[in-house]
């Protein structure tokens, strides 16, 4: 049975990752990038990434009180920690090739996330599909914005 107080701890978690953008902001180093044209605007990262961890969270708490979770909820604690460290590392340090490492260890965990919680309820693996799109498409804006700033990081 799903209880609020169990997707208020996913999203618990969720906050705090979130809080390293605030922490980090993009500021001067960023705009100043050379960035492509597809580039989401500023508005959006903030909304779609809402959007994306209360979807993350709500299918943990779906997946949580399910027997054989584990795989899948060490999955859910490996992105949500690599979510976490990639602002600080592309922002913060302005390290955008690491921040790439970071976001290929965030997409292996992602990818994990949706095949495990698919396969213990497909209303959970569905969720986490849009979250999967949007980091393909922030990895490569991360690939396209470290290969043409190589003096910025």
């Amino acid at each position: 049975m799903i209880t609020f107080p169990l997707f208020l701890t996913f999203l618990a978690a969720s906050a705090a990752a979130a809080s390293t953008g605030f922490l980090f902001k993009p500021g001067a180093w960023y705009v100043g990038l050379n960035k492509p044209t597809w580039t989401p605007p500023n508005w959006a990262f903030p909304v779609v990434w809402t959007v994306l961890y209360l979807f993350s969270s709500y299918a943990a708490t779906r997946v949580a009180v399910l027997p054989g979770n584990g795989q899948a909820l060490a999955f859910w604690a490996m992105q949500i920690a690599f979510n976490t460290l990639w602002t600080p590392v592309f922002f913060g340090a302005h390290r955008m090739f690491t921040a790439l490492l970071v976001m290929a260890g965030l997409l292996v965990a992602v990818v994990g996330m949706l095949v495990t919680f698919w396969a213990l309820d497909t209303v959970a693996g569905l969720l986490i599909v849009p979250y999967l799109a949007w980091l393909i498409t922030a990895a490569a804006l991360n690939l396209w914005v470290w290969r043409f700033n190589p003096r910025q990081g």
